[in-house]
């Protein structure tokens, strides 16, 4: 049976793109086929992400315009084998798309792939509740560590009851140990218990994610601590019964003494 995963956030920028391409290398393997499907219509990214902007030719609304057969749209990710990729229209607009319409993709999609991950766009404009049609099986919410985006990401879960979807599960993004032990960073298990959601898991800020990004490759493909959080979480999506790494432990007093934190600096005019 096909499990639809949506992943969203409230706020751009925190990375749930790379995320998303990321978890769906590191869950596609022999017996777990996997396809992820790009929804930020007009401003896509998966292919990029993947290493696949040079051949995407056709996208999901070429298959629901019937312009191309799904194969067409189905791109093999060279990472690998069990990894497809279906684009989002990149010079269309959400309202060319109906939620009815995007449904039915998601539909033909279920028949064909073990998982299907949803990227969906930041916010809770039209480009969401498109996807919020997939009826899907799981919702991740990601979030960083900053009252910013945790402000977001509490209207994202306000809008998932509304719709009467499953319960999000949460991952923290781009947490920074050190700032974390220094007090000036909240925890993973903080955001949790802010948001009231399960926490399914955190990620160090690591610049190898940048780093891969700008080769085109995933960040699976790095021997990096990103890669080996994300492994932990693609665990849990799985049932596997794995503890959440304690990122930013309690300080030692011979710590807190040579590393005393960052001082504010007040500018004042005279």
């Amino acid at each position: 049976m096909s499990t639809v995963d949506l992943i969203t956030s409230g706020k751009g920028g925190v990375g749930k793109s790379t995320l998303t391409s990321a978890l769906g290398v590191a869950l596609a393997g022999p017996g777990q086929k996997v396809c992820i499907v790009d929804t930020d219509i007009g401003l896509r990214g998966q292919d990029t992400l993947l290493g696949l902007q040079d051949q995407v030719i056709f996208d999901f609304l070429d298959v629901l315009q019937d312009n191309c057969e799904l194969d067409d749209a189905l791109i093999p990710s060279p990472v690998s084998e069990h990894l497809f990729l279906v684009c989002a229209p990149q010079f269309s607009r959400v309202s060319d798309l109906t939620p009815k319409e995007f449904a039915r993709l998601i539909h033909m999609l279920r028949e064909r792939f073990d998982r299907i991950f949803i990227d969906c766009p930041a916010g809770l404009e039209k480009g969401l509740r498109l996807s919020l049609k997939s009826e899907p099986d799981e919702v991740i919410v990601v979030c960083t560590p900053d009252d910013l985006c945790i402000r977001d990401a509490e209207q994202v879960v306000s809008l998932m009851r509304e719709k009467q979807l499953p319960r999000p599960r949460l991952i923290v993004n781009r947490i920074v140990p050190e700032l974390i032990e220094s007090g000036e960073m909240y925890t993973p298990d903080t955001v949790a218990q802010t948001l009231d959601l399960e926490l399914l898991g955190a990620v160090v800020d690591d610049q190898n994610v940048y780093r891969a990004q700008l080769k085109h490759l995933s960040v699976m493909q790095l021997d990096c601590e990103a890669r080996r959080a994300l492994l932990r979480i693609a665990g849990r999506m799985k049932g596997e019964d794995i503890p959440i790494f304690p990122y930013g432990g309690k300080r030692s007093f011979l710590s807190r003494m040579l590393h005393p934190g960052v001082k504010e600096v007040v500018r004042i005019d005279v």
